[in-house]
């Protein structure tokens, strides 16, 4: 082999190699995490909260939900809505200092709420209502551990911590901002105004998710081809000057 074609050779393997790294950085899914909707609540009070999962996969999908409540400040009252097609279980623990709530003694509280039994298709998300209460006052807020699992047996566990200013980890875990009951009334409906308008945008990034991830691959898969193509038709034409 002369030096002419193995330099076509080189620049192949090399542009092929490109391509390929493209395809892969280009090929993943539209992200969405596992959130709490909507983000804030009064401390003190009751509140209607939906546990929302997106479906992150193109090709599985999601079976189960186990949602792992705030040890440290336990709820008295945990209490799922039905979802048509999902199952749901919802476990108690002990209390180590009970709670005293309308003039009762309260021993134990939900700790863990799973959802299984059904299905979230490839783009689709679904949410998954809870009725909690009385939300403490000597926080800002409630952290939950949420744990995805895929019909492929993946296992995605949104149970990273957010810091403050920080860079957004990989999988964070979903929270309920608390905020005083009437002092930031105004300033939590515009905050709840702008969630929506932020959880709209959403929706529609996750209904378009798994179309638009196709279209990348198919695109890019297509860049690809061409520029093999070309390369091609560079080293035969090497090949014949050579000849």
């Amino acid at each position: 082999m002369n030096a002419s074609r193995i330099r076509a050779v080189r620049r192949t393997s090399v542009i092929g190699g490109i391509a390929a790294g493209g395809v892969l950085l280009l090929a993943g899914p539209a992200f969405a995490h596992v959130s709490v909707q909507p983000g804030t609540a009064e401390k003190g009070g009751y509140s209607t909260i939906s546990v929302k999962v997106p479906n992150e996969k193109d090709n599985a999908s999601t079976v189960k939900v186990e949602l792992n409540l705030d040890p440290k400040h336990p709820l008295a009252s945990v209490m799922p809505q039905a979802v048509p097609g999902w199952d749901v279980k919802v476990e108690k623990t002990k209390l180590d200092k009970p709670l005293q709530m309308h003039g009762k003694t309260i021993d134990e509280a939900v700790s863990k709420v799973t959802w299984s039994g059904g299905k979230i298709d490839p783009g689709q998300f679904q949410q998954f209502p809870l009725s909690v209460g009385q939300l403490p006052t000597d926080t800002d807020e409630l952290v939950f551990k949420a744990l995805q699992t895929y019909s492929d047996d993946d296992v995605v566990r949104w149970i990273d911590p957010s810091t403050p200013g920080g860079a957004e980890p990989e999988h964070p875990a979903p929270k309920l901002k608390l905020v005083d009951k009437g002092a930031d009334a105004k300033s939590a409906g515009h905050q709840d105004g702008k969630d929506a308008k932020a959880a709209a945008a959403d929706d529609k990034a996750e209904a378009a998710g798994g179309s638009d991830t196709t279209a990348r691959v198919l695109g890019v898969v297509g860049i690809v081809v061409g520029v093999l193509g070309v390369a091609f038709g560079v080293l035969a034409g090497r090949r014949r000057t050579s000849a």
